[in-house]
């Protein structure tokens, strides 16, 4: 229980002693209706599968006081918080008692279509921020979310009565996360403002008890980040009993009680704290006479009052630290199941009380059998009106817009949009030109659009915009180089009008970035267009956090480059093999992976409508350094056709036995081998499939529509292999796994032979690493005659 040093700000004047003993009524509320709702779904709920439903009766015991500070007493409608995933039932009762929650939605808690285990933007029917669940997440984007609003405000896009604060709530178990350092280190960089993150300090976890000295830690790295550390050890009722003669005797031995003997007294009550103290410290001077005058009830609550449960201490605190903008973590020292029969007992994370046990405390909270759920249940009908006139005049629970509809960025006219003409390029070469075009369009589309990228800029060709949009900065920094007059094609001044923001070489942080930035329309009303762009194999780094940035339906384009074994002399590690499996599988992603320029561009255009559609999402672009010749094009028809996923590169003859189906940087082979394949299979058709993932999907929609009664329609897959035959074979080609292509077989049962990679590259130019890996014409006519001439 040791702690080191407290640094509060100045304390301005104290809420009424009224508005004090409503907040303590509603953290009771809290934790009654929070504790019900898990009983609830665990006891009372017909269980048709036999599985525990759970709920973290304890994790939600020990925030209860915490969020009524907050949501009753703290918070500003601007201000946007990210609840600890298992106090969700604590915030759904919050949102009960404002109105903005129903009976309906908690009765079913963690049941289809109701109330969600985690706090969710897209699932839950009330007002959720940002989704959190994934530990430590949920945190780390509410200081992206500051970085994004500073960009806003800087760019005069944000509304005054929509700035606030990023407030994030979390376990002390959370800070053993990796991407909350990664996050506080880019937070630095940045001199982010205006973030709160409280920690349920009540120091178990799933598993065990914290370290008793990790306090002293988590101190030094914060303060050393720019952070206020504010520790909220003890409630006021102690400081009034420390102050008593041998009251500095039972919290210098608080102090040096180890965090997992704290636990089990508590668990263990009063005579167990009496017995222990007597027997420790009772022979030091007012001891005795100290805990004599508190019978056993009452010493357990002096002994467990700690500041996290303390309202007085908690408001304090806030209201001190509302008081300028500074980054601010409060370490509010709890207990986990406070209130609960489960309190301090090291199992309690996953533990739920029996039937008995929530009467017990049922009637201990003076709430009527049968009125489980009203929110006021027990309360004379005076105190009742008085607290819902309380909780109206909250400023949270004021009526006021909290989400928002931005406007659309018109998106430049196909004919209109950059298209870089060249009769060799790579797609990542072009992706680099078509942003600068954009740049210097002055088109409105260009002035949305914010990049970001992990320390790769140059290498994955946004240079030119930086060149020409500027670093954002909170402040103005010069570049030294070119005023040095030192020779550089990166010409990159900082400043409020920047639209780049440069990160350090953390996935995580760009994903949690592009996360905040994405969700700017619904945040702020103020659409942005984030760009992001990272090493294709290094995708994999930040994939908890891709995943966390599209549930929350965050909105941006990640451009991956440079991908696959193409990458060559690089080498394996270097080299992506699945990254396409990611692309297909990832919900609220569109994958692509263009062969040519025109495709890209076609893409591109595509992607920032699709950005910011109702029913759209986020994109993600496989790109290569590889330089291809560009195909001559004799219409406009494979534009439409490409946006569905594929089009026919050579068209095949009516009924062909054969085709080639291909992706991305592999089209000079494949061309190559379609040449030589001509004389032997007649209307050899080549397929070339610039989104494995919208195929995929749009085949699984078609299917899943005619499974359930839908419309019965013909997909896009299904609508280009009709002009096989049947009894066709395909070769399918892509530099990843060969799982990429090889479910084409399946759409209309035709024969396939998947070429692509399911080993780890080496080092090597691509004639070598093609040949070794079986991805050149050679290969890809072995695979055909494997199939034909057999």
């Amino acid at each position: 229980m040791s702690s080191k040093r407290a640094h509060p700000a100045p304390t301005p004047p104290a809420p009424s002693n009224r508005a004090v003993e409503h907040l303590q009524t509603l953290d009771d509320r809290l934790r009654w209706l929070a504790t019900w709702t898990i009983h609830n779904a665990n006891h009372n709920r017909e269980s048709r599968d036999g599985l525990k439903v759970g709920g973290h009766q304890a994790s939600c015991a020990s925030m209860t006081t915490i969020l009524a500070a907050l949501y009753f007493h703290a918070l500003r409608p601007a201000d946007r918080v990210a609840v600890k995933p298992h106090a969700s039932p604590v915030f759904h009762a919050a949102q009960y008692l404002m109105g903005r929650q129903t009976r309906d939605q908690l009765e079913r808690f963690r049941a289809f279509g109701g109330a969600q285990s985690y706090p969710s933007r897209t699932k839950d029917k009330d007002d959720v921020d940002f989704s959190t669940g994934s530990v430590g997440l949920g945190v780390a984007v509410t200081a992206f979310a500051a970085l994004a609003q500073d960009y806003l405000k800087a760019h005069g896009w944000l509304s005054p009565d929509r700035e606030g604060r990023m407030v994030a709530t979390l376990g002390d178990a959370e800070l053993d996360e990796g991407n909350i350092y990664e996050c506080l280190i880019e937070a630095y960089k940045h001199d982010i403002r205006n973030v709160w993150w409280i920690v349920d300090y009540n120091r178990q976890s799933l598993d065990a008890t914290t370290a008793d000295r990790m306090f002293d830690r988590f101190d030094d790295i914060f303060e050393t980040a720019g952070w206020r550390v504010v520790t909220l050890k003890w409630g006021k009722g102690q400081e009034r009993a420390f102050a008593r003669p041998g009251g500095q005797h039972v919290k210098a031995w608080i102090e040096a009680c180890s965090n997992a003997e704290y636990a089990a007294l508590t668990y263990q009550g009063g005579a167990a704290w009496r017995e222990r103290l007597t027997a420790d410290i009772g022979m030091k001077p007012g001891v005795r006479a100290l805990l004599e005058s508190f019978d056993d009830a009452a010493l357990h609550e002096l002994m467990i009052g700690l500041g996290g449960h303390c309202m007085e201490t908690l408001i304090e605190a806030f209201e001190a630290a509302s008081q300028d903008d500074r980054p601010t973590m409060f370490i509010a020292y709890t207990v986990k199941g406070f209130g609960l029969p489960l309190q301090g007992h090291k199992d309690n994370h996953a533990g739920l009380m029996t039937p008995s046990q929530t009467e017990a405390v049922r009637d201990a909270m003076g709430v009527p059998a049968g009125e489980e759920w009203a929110p006021f249940a027990g309360l004379p009908e005076d105190a009742a009106e008085e607290l819902k006139a309380f909780i109206a005049s909250r400023p949270f629970a004021q009526d006021v817009q909290r989400r928002f509809e931005a406007p659309v960025i018109p998106v430049p006219a196909r004919g209109e949009f950059p298209a870089p003409e060249g009769h060799e390029q790579s797609t990542q070469q072009a992706f680099g030109r078509i942003l600068l075009d954009l740049a210097k369009s002055g088109a409105p589309l260009a002035d949305r659009i914010v990049t970001t990228s992990p320390d790769v800029t140059v290498s994955t060709n946004l240079g030119g915009f930086v060149n020409q949009r500027g670093l954002f900065r909170r402040r103005e920094s010069p570049d030294v180089f070119r005023e040095a007059k030192i020779p550089s094609p990166q010409r990159w001044a900082g400043g409020g009008a920047g639209q780049h923001i440069e990160l350090g070489i953390a996935e995580h942080n760009l994903f949690l970035n592009l996360a905040a930035l994405g969700l700017a329309g619904p945040l702020w009303g103020e659409r942005l267009i984030p760009i992001g762009t990272v090493y294709d194999p290094f995708i994999s780094r930040g994939l908890d956090a891709l995943n966390y940035a599209c549930y929350q339906d965050a909105r941006f384009m990640l451009v991956a480059t440079p991908s696959g074994l193409t990458l060559g002399p690089e080498g394996g590690a270097h080299q992506s093999i699945y990254t396409p499996l990611i692309g297909i599988g990832q919900p609220g992603l569109t994958y692509f992976e263009p062969a040519f320029v025109d495709e890209l561009s076609e893409v591109m255009r595509w992607s920032f409508e699709h950005m910011q559609a109702p029913d759209g999402g986020s994109v993600y672009l496989r790109l290569t350094t590889r330089t291809l010749t560009q195909p001559e094009r004799t219409d406009e028809a494979w534009r439409d056709a490409a946006l569905k996923g594929a089009y026919w590169l050579k068209a095949p003859k009516p009924g062909s036995e054969a085709a080639l189906v291909f992706c991305g940087a592999v089209a000079p082979e494949v061309l190559e081998a379609a040449e030589q394949l001509a004389e032997d299979i007649d209307g050899l058709g080549v397929l070339n499939v610039v989104s494995p993932g919208l195929l995929h999907r749009d085949w699984m929609d078609a299917r899943r529509s005619r499974w359930t009664g839908g419309a019965k329609r013909m997909s896009h897959a299904e609508a280009l292999l009709r002009d096989l035959s049947p009894t066709a074979g395909l070769v399918t080609v892509v530099d990843g796994s060969p799982a990429t292509l090889s479910w084409v077989g399946g759409v209309l049962g035709q024969r396939v032979s998947a070429l692509g990679l399911d080993a780890f590259g080496q080092v090597g130019d691509l004639p070598d690493l093609y040949r070794r890996y079986r991805l050149d014409a050679e290969a890809i006519v072995d695979a055909a005659a494997d199939l034909f001439l057999d």
